[in-house]
């Protein structure tokens, strides 16, 4: 069994029995997430066993984005310029109820900064943006260096390149053995 992230393609991958406990999140798996990838307005990259890979363990949507510089951290603006900064967004994080607790929210969270990390290399990006659904959200992403944007909306963002988070544990790697 070797964990595997994919493009999801909605003529292959098993949307409909995707559960995650969030209703949104389902919908947008079921409903939303391939027409968005067809236009151009997020990717969904999902979790899969090689030995099941029509079967979605979770996933995470992700797009281009930016953040108004007044809404960083006062550390994180130095020597930015002022106009919108450059980020990705990771919309939606889920992972099916079956499958929760065994690190698959963690890896999808690796593969997301990891992505960034690529992107910024040949585009360039600041930050990872996410809007947390709840505080329990928002606890988890904390854990990993996210920082809260000034205003009072849910969105927190790590920031990528010169100012790296310290207290966050390493990403994993994008394929898993148990």
């Amino acid at each position: 069994m070797a964990l595997t992230f994919t493009l999801l393609d909605g003529r292959y991958h098993d949307r409909r029995s995707f559960s995650c406990g969030v209703a949104a999140l389902d919908d947008y798996l079921r409903n939303w997430a391939g027409q968005h990838q067809r236009d151009g307005i997020a990717t969904t990259h999902i979790l899969i066993d090689d030995t099941q890979p029509a079967h979605i363990l979770g996933y995470c949507s992700l797009s281009a984005a930016q953040l108004y510089l007044h809404e960083l951290l006062e550390e994180h603006r130095k020597r930015m310029p002022a106009y919108p900064v450059p980020a990705m967004r990771m919309g939606r994080l889920a992972v099916s109820a079956n499958e929760q607790g065994k690190g698959y929210g963690r890896l999808l969270l690796g593969h997301a900064v990891n992505l960034a990390l690529s992107v910024r290399q040949s585009m360039g990006i600041r930050v990872l943006i996410v809007d947390a659904k709840d505080a329990r959200a928002a606890k988890f992403y904390e854990g990993y260096g996210f920082q809260p944007t000034i205003d009072a909306r849910p969105t927190l963002y790590l920031p990528l390149g010169r100012h790296k988070p310290t207290s966050a544990p390493p990403y994993p790697a994008q394929t898993q053995r148990p």
